[in-house]
């Protein structure tokens, strides 16, 4: 056991099959689970894989999943590299997920790997790991005082202060265009009254087959109006629900003001202390995933939760479902969310390598060329790979995508020195 600054650390070497991978780590591979205390005093945590290398370390992280045992481990390390996997503050935790806040915990764990000796830090951002990142690369690079204050709900970030390390090469694997834009495409906007989630405007049904839908496997097919349509509802939903949070918020920062003049009502007194939680119902609506022929691709019919989203956009389980007020507007409203890649990704000027997906159900073609276009990046490279968002393969007989996504991110490192 050593003590550091950054947090206790224990060793261990491990075996050389493990399990929960998809395939054997290298037998030399150390593993080092590290705490970390944040800058602003939460608590986060990580796995530090020491390969081949002592100069290189690839990062994976999510805002609001664990990735400390991510498929894409054993690659990384096969490719000469050490890995750092991160587990955020929120992990599986959309109420407490406010991106702006989730960057202290990316700190964090940057400081521990150039205090650990790393001279060269690349971020892997892998779906929406890639929102965090970059959003992170962008505050990184600024001056303190040129850095976001406030999270959209007014929580203030603590960012001017804050030793952010920056990093040497930024990977984007399987993104998409910011958790809140995810689900900008998803949600479906014929929800008419949020407290009630069987509420249906039927003229912007997505399943209604007077607007296209057809139960019949491949048949679905939406007009070029009714997309139109369908896509500025989805936006004005979002709005509506932004205007929820932020009277919410509101309301309870009022309650607190009254409590502080002493003026305020019994009900004040407790609304003061109460945080509201949102539920965003019927979530997996995007009209790509029902009618192919909108941003044709390999990907298969169905959503990322369902081959049938009749069935798992009225379910418990989907994007957003459950949020404070500030959570939403910070990571799943695509109106209000920092985390876009198009406001941050213009932000890089290392080099950047896009790894495509081609059968991905939560990111399509068109976005990624919105996406590797808004990179800023001079040195800026985009690659194919087929397999669905996880990377897995698209038929029986063929090699998983990830195996061969692992191999060009390999063949990437080398060709820039990082190996």
């Amino acid at each position: 056991m050593n003590n550091m600054s950054t947090g206790a650390v224990s060793e261990r070497t491990h075996a050389l099959t493990i399990d929960w991978f998809p395939e054997p780590l290298p037998a030399a591979t150390q593993q080092t689970s590290v705490s970390l205390r944040t800058e602003d005093g939460a608590a986060t945590s990580g796995i530090l894989y020491r390969g081949a290398s002592a100069r290189t370390v690839v990062c994976l992280m999510h805002p609001r999943e664990n990735f400390t045992f991510h498929y894409m481990i054993p690659s990384l390390l096969r490719a000469g590299v050490s890995v750092w996997a991160q587990a955020a503050r929120s992990v599986g935790n959309d109420l407490r997920l406010e991106h702006e806040l989730a960057l202290h915990d990316v700190a964090a764990g940057l400081r521990y790997l150039r205090d650990s000796g790393f001279e060269r830090i690349v971020l892997l951002g892998n779906s929406g790991g890639s929102g965090l990142y970059s959003l992170y690369h962008q505050q990184a690079t600024l001056p303190g005082a040129d850095r976001t204050s406030r999270t959209p709900g007014g929580r203030p970030t603590h960012l001017a202060t804050a030793t952010m390390p920056e990093a040497d090469g930024m990977i984007y694997l399987a993104p998409h265009q910011g958790q809140g834009r995810l689900l900008l495409g998803c949600i479906d906007p014929s929800v008419t009254d949020e407290t009630d989630p069987l509420s249906v405007d039927e003229s912007l049904n997505p399943f209604n087959p007077a607007n296209g839908y057809s139960r019949e496997a491949g048949a679905t097919r939406y007009s070029a109006e009714f997309a139109t349509r369908y896509r500025q509802a989805q936006r004005d939903r979002v709005a509506r629900l932004d205007q929820i949070a932020r009277a919410q918020i509101a309301a309870r920062q009022e309650a607190r003001q009254a409590v502080k003049e002493k003026r305020a009502t019994p009900r004040q007194k407790i609304e003061a202390n109460h945080t509201p939680i949102i539920t965003v119902w019927r979530t997996d609506a995007d009209l790509r995933c029902l009618d192919q022929t909108l941003d044709p691709s390999d990907r298969h019919a169905g959503s990322l939760w369902s081959q049938n989203p009749v069935i798992s956009n009225y379910g418990s389980v989907g994007f957003g479902r459950l949020c404070s007020p500030e959570s939403w507007l910070s990571t799943w409203s695509g109106l209000s969310s920092n985390a876009a890649l198009e406001l941050t990704a213009p932000a890089l000027d290392v080099p950047t390598l896009l790894v495509e997906y081609t059968g991905d159900q939560t990111t399509f073609p068109l976005a990624i060329e919105e996406i590797f276009a808004h990179i800023g990046a001079v040195d800026k490279t985009h690659l194919r790979v087929r397999g669905d968002h996880h990377g897995r393969p698209l038929t029986p007989d063929e090699e998983a995508g990830r195996y061969v996504a692992g191999r060009l991110i390999g063949e990437w490192l080398r060709d820039r020195s990082f190996i």
